[in-house]
């Protein structure tokens, strides 16, 4: 699945991503939504429920997972 780099706004909006052809570097300390894996759905990717609930729970306990990114803070 590609990997698309999470520009601000709201996480549920696929116009809040771009693509990255390859998994963005997204320095420590990890508290911030980076990126995310999903599948494309022309340059956007496809959120479903299971893939917001992966961001939240990410976000909250600041620990990457298979599909999302943190970053630090900006």
């Amino acid at each position: 699945m590609p990997w698309y780099r999470y520009n601000s706004g709201d996480i549920c909006n696929p116009n809040s991503y771009s693509p990255a052809s390859t998994p963005p570097n997204c320095p420590n300390p990890n508290n911030f939504l980076c990126a995310i894996q999903s599948i494309d759905n022309m340059g956007h990717p496809i959120i479903t429920m299971s893939l917001i609930c992966e961001i939240a729970n990410a976000v909250n306990s600041r620990t990457e997972s298979t599909n999302v990114l943190l970053r630090p803070t900006p």
